[in-house]
């Protein structure tokens, strides 16, 4: 059965601190009329500091569409693919074992897509197949995944690399004043991650069923309004509250597995926000340390979109605490209002 390995993450060098960003909110926009609100949000994201490719000074220019594209592919191709190589080491594959390159972004837009630069320059095989992933926003960590897994499952000797780039800072619209906006600056940070699923062999989570849910009537919650300055985030200040929906999914996918979402042995849940991790912490009545690994990432990055359910997972294996047999779920959340969620195993050096 499928496994998925140990994931390889990187963040960008610019750093800017909780403290820095609150500063820079009350400079930017202190006679904002819902100034205080906004900052109290940015409080309570637990965000202690998020990393950006570039010096926040030229974060906050908008040099238009066309140059930030620009900027996109350029650290695409500077960044990408010593992460790639660190997750094939950690899978012990070579580029030629890989039979499907699944790239996931909502921050950028190539075409053609960057899975095709990787197979054209880092080995892979001419013959491996595309699938890049744009518009599922955070949830696309998790969709990616389970589209790694039902391919392992339909090719049972293929491997599928999964990369997840994401440069929120790209994003930043300074025009855009809405609290929901506001919140955003002060949340999202820009991370690369890639990891490997085998087909055969590998110590890891060996994935067993997946599955998707979307919340009827959620769909204008969390989107991107395409505007000729780029992609303009758009928050409802409903979506902290989704969970309580999401979590019946969640254990309805469990129980699908003869499992109880509730009584799993590990967690690996996108941190959109502390309260997503709280209300799911209470709607699945599990214990708030259950979702540590998310936590950590949010604390240490910020929500780096479809990368963190990956980073969360890196931090599981460094960890070292998942023993054989432990049973686990993970979960994506992003626009929809979807969920994208998976069942494993932990396995040592699986065969099959």
């Amino acid at each position: 059965m499928a496994v998925l390995c140990k994931p390889a993450i990187e963040v960008p060098e610019y750093v800017i601190t909780n403290e820095e960003t609150l500063e820079l909110a009350r400079r930017l926009h202190g006679d904002h009329p819902q100034l205080g609100l906004a900052l109290r949000l940015i409080e309570n994201t637990g965000v202690q500091k998020r990393h950006l490719i570039q010096p926040i000074e030229k974060v906050l220019q908008h040099p238009g569409v066309d140059a930030r594209s620009a900027t996109y592919e350029a650290h695409t191709k500077a960044r990408v693919p010593a992460v790639v190589r660190r997750a094939l080491a950690q899978a012990e594959l070579e580029p030629q074992q890989i039979d499907m390159i699944i790239y996931v972004s909502c921050t950028g837009f190539m075409m053609p897509p960057p899975t095709a630069w990787l197979i054209d320059t880092m080995g892979f095989r001419p013959e491996t197949r595309q699938l890049p992933i744009a518009q599922l926003g955070c949830a696309a960590g998790g969709a990616a995944i389970n589209r790694a897994h039902d391919f392992c499952t339909a090719h049972p000797d293929a491997n599928a690399l999964v990369v997840a780039c994401e440069f929120c800072s790209l994003c930043y619209q300074p025009t855009d004043l809405g609290v929901g906006s506001l919140l955003s600056n002060g949340l999202f940070g820009d991370g690369i991650a890639a990891v490997v699923v085998r087909g055969n062999g590998g110590t890891g989570v060996r994935l067993e069923r997946n599955g998707s849910y979307v919340i009827p009537g959620t769909e204008e919650w969390i989107s991107y309004a395409v505007r000729s300055t780029g992609f303009h985030f758009q928050l409802d200040k409903r979506v902290p509250g989704t969970m309580e929906p999401l979590a019946p999914a969640l254990q309805a996918l469990a129980e699908q597995h003869q499992w109880n979402a509730s009584k799993m042995d590990f967690y690996i849940i996108h941190a959109g926000g502390p309260r997503i991790l709280d209300d799911l912490s209470l709607f699945l009545d599990v214990p708030p340390e259950a979702f540590r690994f998310s936590r950590a990432t949010l604390t240490e990055y910020g929500n780096i979109a479809s990368a963190v359910v990956l980073d969360a997972l890196a931090r599981m294996f460094d960890e070292a605490s998942a023993l054989d047999g432990h049973r686990g779920l993970m979960a994506g959340f992003g626009p929809g209002i979807t969920a994208e969620m998976a069942l494993g195993t932990w396995i040592s050096e699986s065969e099959s």
